[in-house]
């Protein structure tokens, strides 16, 4: 497939629901044998907005994907996700054990983030690359500027409460405008459809991060998305 051609696809795509549109292969043509829809691989409690990735969901809805030849840039970009994905829960990790006596968010959240970090994973094994965390533990990667970030981030949520909430916002962030960025030379549609349901549960964890801060009294300043996109997500109803 030329680079034109696949742009096209990431186009049409990006035009409508991309996770219903690739859920929907096969069950758009005629008569009356149409294939049921794919399960939605990610799981939203409606009321914490904790998202995890669910792998048989997710098996189910990648198998209705046909897999596609991947470019380096792809992936690069799945090696740097695996990793930063792990990232935020290793760091939810330590601010549980500083904080968790006091609220349980960090370790709930840590939980979602280990679903997708698998499924990044889930990718990498489809495609036969290796894994870069593989053997690796908590707060251990191969990429230098994750390593170093993770120290920054733990050093600057070990001060308080407070202080680790507002990391946890951060991270959700990062995550957010990464993906984003990421999703810009990646039209590979499996790779889309996780991409796509990764923003979304980052973006529910903002807005639980962000909430949770808010019943304290404290404040909140976005570090990587403007104040208008992070106002519209943080006020914005929780995504199913």
């Amino acid at each position: 497939m030329s680079h034109d051609s696949k742009r096209h696809t990431l186009n049409r795509l990006r035009l409508g629901a991309v996770v219903l549109a690739l859920a929907s292969l096969g069950a758009c043509g005629g008569g009356g044998d149409a294939t049921p829809a794919a399960p939605n691989p990610l799981t939203v409690d409606a009321s914490t907005g904790l998202s995890t990735m669910n792998s048989t969901a997710l098996d189910a809805a990648l198998a209705t994907v046909p897999m596609q030849a991947l470019s380096p840039t792809e992936a690069a970009s799945l090696v740097f996700m695996r990793e930063e994905e792990k990232l935020a829960g290793d760091v939810y990790l330590r601010m549980d054990a500083l904080w968790g006596a006091s609220m349980p968010i960090f370790r709930n959240i840590a939980g979602s983030e280990a679903t997708h970090t698998e499924a990044v994973r889930t990718l990498l094994v489809r495609y036969n690359l290796p894994d870069p965390a593989a053997n690796l533990g908590p707060g251990v990667y191969q990429n230098a500027t994750l390593q170093s970030l993770y120290a920054q981030l733990v050093a600057a949520g070990s001060a308080s409460l407070v202080a680790g909430l507002q990391v946890g916002a951060t991270i959700e962030e990062l995550d957010i405008v990464d993906l984003s960025n990421q999703l810009k030379d990646v039209d590979n549609p499996d790779i889309v459809l996780v991409y796509q349901n990764l923003m979304k549960g980052s973006r529910n964890h903002l807005r639980s991060f962000y909430k949770t801060l808010q019943q304290l009294g404290a404040t909140y300043v976005p570090q990587y998305l403007s104040p208008a996109d992070f106002a519209a997500i943080v006020n914005s109803p929780i995504e199913r």
